[in-house]
């Protein structure tokens, strides 16, 4: 055997001692680790009292990203998560935007019983009014969403007897919006110019409950 072999033999060898060695001290990873923080070098019971007064004490950065520290919605907000921990605010915004525009253009396009889950029953009989007042006339409603420009929070309510949050939302969309008789002859709005249209919109819902469903109850300008 050559010398040069044998070396290759020899190095080969230590490099299978090596990566065994390191196995037995690291363990096998597999798949996606957390990397360390300084929590992880607290012992166990100390970390989750530090966890636990991060969370009693601290500020809830997902409330006061969405309203004014201090304020009675933020006071309002806190309470309803204190029955449904897992309620987040951001997440519900993001929500009630899709919600926005899926029951508008459901009502501009007269098909109030793909979203009648998410519509009070007053609200959806207004709504139902007007559509069939619409149709009785033979006028058509041709309607774009463009985009929601803005989403702002702007009042919140919770009544602890019945644990129902109310959550009031103002939006600003732009949309393409106009009014056809039967004939197709246009009688309102522009269906090339873009329009903005302002809302606010209440939403409610019993927080801690087993349906995930928020609900419009009520509407205004």
């Amino acid at each position: 055997m050559s010398q040069s072999i044998l070396s290759l033999l020899v190095l080969a060898g230590i490099a299978i001692f090596l990566i065994l060695r390191l196995r037995n001290v690291l363990g096998t990873r597999e798949g996606f680790e957390k990397p360390r923080t300084e929590l992880d070098d607290v012992a166990p019971a100390t970390r989750e009292k530090q966890k636990f007064e991060v969370i009693e004490g601290g500020v809830d950065r997902d409330i006061t990203d969405n309203v004014a520290e201090g304020s009675r919605a933020a006071h309002e907000l806190a309470a309803m998560k204190r029955v449904e921990p897992s309620f987040n605010v951001t997440e519900f915004l993001s929500g009630a935007g899709g919600a926005y525009e899926m029951i508008l253009m459901a009502f501009e396009h007269s098909d109030l019983n793909s979203v009648r889950d998410f519509l009070a029953g007053e609200v959806y009989d207004a709504f139902d009014s007007v559509v069939q007042s619409r149709e009785e006339q033979g006028l058509q409603i041709k309607a774009q969403f463009v985009g929601l420009r803005e989403l702002q929070l702007i009042d919140a309510d919770f009544d602890k007897s019945s644990n129902e949050g109310e959550v009031k939302i103002r939006f600003v969309a732009e949309l393409i919006s106009s009014v056809h008789d039967a004939s197709g002859n246009l009688i309102e709005g522009n269906p090339t110019e873009i329009k903005r249209q302002k809302d606010i919109w209440t939403f409610a819902r019993e927080m801690g409950s087993n349906d995930p469903n928020w609900q419009l109850v009520a509407t205004g300008a």
